[in-house]
C-alpha cells in the first residue's frame, strides 16, 4: 500500500477544499448570473399579446394577474400556480399554452403562442421568472454597445445593438440598399420631396467614401427639412387653424405657430429649448416674439364659442392640454385619471389635478369684452412706440375737439340739445355741430378750425404707420391663480379637496418649488417650473420619448411601437438598451435632433435593403428585430407635393398665411354653411407645399384625407396607412390629379419632345427620375393607341391620361 506523507496529505486536503469552494462559488455565480431571457425585453411582449387582456392590469379572470410577480406565483382561484420559479414543467401557464384540449388551451381565441415564444417563457421560468419594474418608470440606464461577431457590418454603435439581437436569433441583416433607393429614402425622409434624375445620377456616380454622409448633411441643411419634420410635430400637437364645432371659426394667426415649428427644426433648435418655449415662452426671463408665438401651442385645441355648460367646457380644455402635454412630451396618458385613479398606470386622480394646477391662471381661449385672451402683440419696440405716440397725439387733439363741441352743445335749446346727444359717436356728433361752432362758441371757433386741420393731417398719417403684429398666444395669465380642486368624478360643479402643483408620483420627483412672483412679474411662473422639469435631463421620459419618435419617423416604426404611451398598456421596446443609449446620446449632444438623425441615417441599419429574406420572414415577419428596412407608402403631403414637383409646378414659397386649394362643390355642401371660411387662392398659390394648406377642422382637403391625413381634434402619434377605394378614385378621377397630369404632359411638350416615344421617355424621366426602358415605351405606346382607337381621344388627351397613369404607379407611391 502506498502511503502519503502527512505534509502531502495536508496539501491535498487543502487543494480539495479549494476546488470544492471554487465549485460552490461557480454554482453560486451561475445562480446569481444575469438571466439570458429578460422580462421587459423578451417576455412582457409575449404576455401582453397573449395573456394580459384576461390576466393583466385591467382584467384578472380567476384572480390571476400575470403582469406582477406576486400574483403570478401565487395560487389562483383554481388552486393552480401559474408560474413556479425554476420549474417550467410544474407551471400551469406552460401547461395551458401547450394544451391539446381546446377547452384548456390558452389563449382561448386567436392564434396560440408560437413554439419559439413557449421556449422563451420556459427559459425565463427556469432562470427564476425574474420580473423587472416597468421599464419606462425606471431611471435611464447607461448601456454600452455590445460586442458582435460580424464587426465588418457595423458602421456606428447603433448597429451593435441591432446586430447583437439578430445574431442571438440566428438572423442575418439585409445587404445595403442600392444608391438609387438610398437617395430617394433620404430625400423623402428628410425633406418630403423626390430627388430629380440628375441628383440621383450624381449620387450614383460619387464613389467617395463619404458620399452618403455628404448627402445626409445636404438634406439636413435643406430649407425643406423643417417643412417635413415640422409636419411630424404638428400632428402631435393637433395643429389646426379653426375652432371646430358647427361654426368652426378661424383662429387668427395660428399659422405663425406652424411657421415657428418649421423654423425651429430648420435652425436645429435644442429640443429642451423647444419644449420650454412652447410651454412657458411668456414666462422665461426675456420673452421674444418667437417664444411668445410658441405658446400658441396652448391655443390649438377645439373651442366651443357657445358651450351649453361653460364651466365644464373650461375643464374640457384643461383636459385637452393635459392629454396633449402628457402624450406628446412625456409619453403617458395622465388624462385617464380625470375622474378616478388611473386603472393601469400609477397616476392618481390627485396627480391629475396637481398636474392641471400648473395651467391654472392661464386665461381660456377667446375674448371677453375688448380683451382677447388669445392674441398678443409681438411688434418691435419701434413699432409699438410709433403707435403709442400716434395715439397720444391723436387723442389729445380729439379730446380738445370734443370739449369744444360739448361746450357748443350746452348752448343749444334743450330739445335740440337732447336730440344731438342721442348721437353716441363723437366723430358724427362733431360733423353735426361743425356749422354751429362759430355761432355758439365764437371764442373757440378759430382754435376749432385749426384743430380740425391738425386732426385731418394726423388721420392722413395713420396709413403710413408700420403695421402692428399679433400672435395667437398666451395673453393673460394670473399672477396668483385660483386654487385647484379635485373634481369629484371629474365634475367641475362638485369640487373636492384643494391640491397644489405636483408631478405624477411615479416620477419620484421632489415637490415643485414655485418661486414667489416678482413685483413686476405678470404671471405665476408655474408653467415655467413644469417646462423646466419636462426638459430636464433627469426626467424619466422626455429624452426616451423624443428619440423614439425620431426613430419612428426615420425607420417607419418606433423602438416602442406605442410612441405616445410608454405606460403599462403600451408596447415594450424591442431594443430597450438601444433606446436608453440613444436617449443618453441625445442629452449629451445638447438635445441635438439633427445629430441623432445623422447618427441613425449613417448606420448600416438604416442603409439596409427592404427586400424580404426567407428566414427573416418566417421567424420575424413583423421585423421587430430590424433585419431589413421597412418600406412605406408616401404620406398624403408627399403624394401631393411630389405630383407638383415632377410636373414642374411646385411653388417653394415658405411661411405666411395658409392657402386654400380648390375644393369641389360636392365636398363644400357637407358644411353647415357651404364654403363659409374657405378662401380662393390663386393657381400659383395652390401649388405651394401641403404643409401650408389652411387647416380647417370641418373641411380637410380631400386628397390629404384620402391618404390618411390625421383628424385634428386630438394628438396623432402615428398616421394610419390604409388602402381604400377613395384613394384610387381620387387619383384616377379627381380634378386635382387630372389637372396636374395635364401639367406634366405640358412640361414634356415644352421640353421639346414631339414624337410619342420621345415624349414617353421624357415623361418617365420627370415622373420616375430614371431612364425609360423598352418595356416602359412599349406599354405606353400601346396604352395611348388604345385610348385613341377605342375611346376616340386625340393625341393630347391620350398622352395626358398616360401621364395620369405614371403618377398612379406603385413606383411613384412607395419607398423601399
Amino acid at each position: 500500500m502506498f502511503y502519503l506523507s502527512v505534509a502531502k496529505r495536508s496539501l491535498l486536503l487543502v487543494c480539495a477544499g479549494l476546488v470544492a469552494l471554487a465549485l460552490v462559488e461557480t454554482v453560486r455565480a451561475q445562480d446569481e448570473s444575469e438571466p439570458t431571457v429578460k422580462f421587459n425585453r423578451d417576455v412582457k411582449q409575449i404576455l401582453a399579446k397573449k395573456c394580459f387582456s384576461c390576466h393583466g392590469p385591467a382584467e384578472q379572470e380567476g384572480s390571476l394577474r400575470l403582469d406582477e410577480r406576486e400574483t403570478a406565483i401565487a395560487e389562483a382561484d383554481s388552486g393552480e400556480i401559474a408560474i413556479v420559479p425554476g420549474k417550467p414543467e410544474e407551471s400551469e401557464l406552460i401547461r395551458r399554452i401547450q394544451a391539446h384540449d381546446e377547452s384548456e388551451r390558452m389563449p382561448p381565441e386567436g392564434e396560440g403562442v408560437s413554439p419559439e415564444d413557449i421556449e422563451t417563457l420556459k427559459t425565463w421560468i427556469r432562470e427564476g421568472a425574474k420580473y423587472q419594474g416597468h421599464w419606462a418608470f425606471e431611471p435611464l440606464t447607461d448601456p454600452q454597445p455590445p460586442e458582435v461577431k460580424q464587426k465588418d457590418w457595423v458602421k456606428n454603435d447603433i448597429d451593435n445593438f441591432i446586430l447583437e439581437r439578430l445574431e442571438e436569433n440566428g438572423l442575418q441583416p439585409n445587404p445595403r440598399a442600392s444608391k438609387r433607393t438610398l437617395i430617394r429614402r433620404a430625400y423623402y425622409n428628410l425633406t418630403g420631396l423626390p430627388p430629380t434624375k440628375e441628383e440621383i445620377e450624381a449620387f450614383e456616380a460619387d464613389d467617395s467614401p463619404d458620399a452618403w454622409g455628404k448627402l445626409v448633411d445636404k438634406m439636413l441643411a435643406s430649407e425643406h427639412y423643417g417643412e417635413k419634420w415640422g409636419r411630424h410635430w404638428l400632428d402631435l400637437v393637433r395643429f389646426a387653424e379653426t375652432n371646430s364645432y358647427e361654426r368652426d371659426g378661424v383662429k387668427p394667426n395660428a399659422w405663425k405657430y406652424r411657421d415657428y415649428v418649421i423654423r425651429s427644426f430648420n435652425e436645429n433648435k435644442p429640443y429642451d429649448q423647444f419644449i420650454v418655449e412652447q410651454l412657458a415662452g411668456d414666462e422665461i426671463e426675456k420673452p421674444t416674439p418667437e417664444s411668445i408665438i410658441a405658446t400658441g401651442y396652448y391655443r390649438l385645441g377645439v373651442w366651443d364659442d357657445e358651450p351649453a355648460d361653460p364651466l365644464l367646457h373650461v375643464y374640457d380644455q384643461y383636459d385637452d392640454l393635459i392629454a396633449t402635454t402628457g402624450k406628446t412630451f412625456l409619453g403617458i396618458t395622465v388624462n385617464c385619471a380625470r375622474c378616478h385613479d388611473h386603472k393601469i398606470d400609477p397616476i392618481t386622480q390627485a396627480n391629475y389635478y396637481e398636474f392641471l394646477s400648473f395651467f391654472r391662471g392661464m386665461k381660456p381661449y377667446g375674448t371677453r369684452g375688448d380683451v382677447s385672451y388669445s392674441q398678443r402683440e409681438i411688434s418691435s419696440p419701434e413699432v409699438i412706440s410709433a403707435h403709442e405716440n400716434y395715439q397720444r397725439e391723436s387723442q389729445a387733439v380729439e379730446n380738445r375737439l370734443n370739449e369744444i363741441v360739448a361746450g357748443a352743445i350746452e348752448k343749444l335749446p334743450e330739445e335740440e340739445r337732447k336730440e344731438v346727444r342721442k348721437e353716441r359717436n363723437p366723430e358724427r356728433r362733431r360733423e353735426k355741430m361743425d356749422g354751429r361752432i362759430a355761432d355758439l362758441v365764437p371764442n373757440d371757433a378759430s382754435e376749432y378750425d385749426a384743430l380740425k386741420r391738425e386732426w385731418a393731417g394726423i388721420k392722413d398719417r395713420e396709413k403710413y404707420l408700420p403695421a402692428r403684429e399679433f400672435a395667437m398666444a398666451i395673453n393673460r395669465s394670473d399672477k396668483v391663480p385660483d386654487e385647484t380642486n379635485i373634481m369629484m368624478r371629474g365634475n367641475p360643479h362638485v369640487p373636492g379637496e384643494v391640491v397644489e402643483p405636483g408631478f405624477p408620483q411615479f416620477f419620484n420627483a421632489a415637490k415643485p418649488i414655485i418661486p414667489t412672483p416678482a413685483e413686476d412679474q405678470e404671471t405665476s411662473g408655474r408653467r415655467l417650473v413644469l417646462a423646466k422639469w419636462i426638459a430636464s435631463k433627469d426626467n424619466l421620459m422626455t429624452a426616451r420619448v423624443m428619440v423614439n419618435r425620431i426613430w419612428q419617423f426615420q425607420f417607419g416604426r418606433g423602438i416602442v411601437r406605442t410612441s405616445s404611451n410608454f405606460g403599462q398598456l403600451g408596447t415594450p421596446p424591442t431594443h430597450p438598451e438601444l433606446l436608453d443609449w440613444l436617449a443618453n446620446e441625445f442629452i449629451d449632444s445638447g438635445w441635438d435632433v439633427k445629430h441623432l438623425q445623422r447618427l441613425m441615417m449613417t448606420s448600416a441599419t438604416y442603409q439596409m435593403s427592404s427586400a424580404g429574406q426567407e428566414k427573416g420572414l418566417a421567424e420575424d415577419p413583423g421585423n421587430d428585430l430590424m433585419w431589413r428596412f421597412n418600406s412605406r407608402r408616401l404620406t398624403s403631403e408627399e403624394v401631393r407635393d411630389s405630383i407638383l414637383a415632377v410636373n414642374g409646378r411646385l411653388n417653394e414659397k415658405m411661411f405666411g398665411h395658409g392657402f386654400y386649394p380648390k375644393i369641389s362643390d360636392e365636398v363644400m355642401a357637407g358644411q353647415s354653411k357651404p364654403g363659409d371660411g374657405w378662401g380662393n387662392s390663386s393657381y400659383e398659390e395652390q401649388a405651394r407645399r401641403a404643409v401650408y394648406i389652411h387647416v380647417k377642422r370641418s373641411l380637410l382637403t380631400p386628397i390629404l384625407s384620402a391618404f390618411d391625413f390625421p383628424e385634428t381634434d386630438s394628438a396623432c402619434e402615428e398616421r394610419f396607412v390604409t388602402t381604400q377605394p377613395a384613394q384610387a378614385l381620387g387619383m384616377m378621377n379627381g380634378a386635382f390629379a387630372n389637372q396636374q397630369a395635364e401639367e406634366l404632359a405640358k412640361r414634356v411638350r415644352d421640353a421639346g419632345a414631339t414624337e410619342l416615344e420621345d415624349q414617353v421617355r421624357q415623361a418617365v424621366q420627370f415622373a420616375l427620375a430614371r431612364e425609360a426602358n423598352e418595356s416602359d415605351v412599349k406599354i405606353a405606346v400601346s396604352l395611348v393607341n388604345d385610348l385613341k382607337q377605342d375611346h376616340g381621344l386625340d393625341d393630347k388627351q391620350a398622352f395626358d391620361l398616360y401621364c395620369l397613369m405614371l403618377i398612379n404607379l406603385n413606383e411613384f407611391f412607395f419607398l423601399d
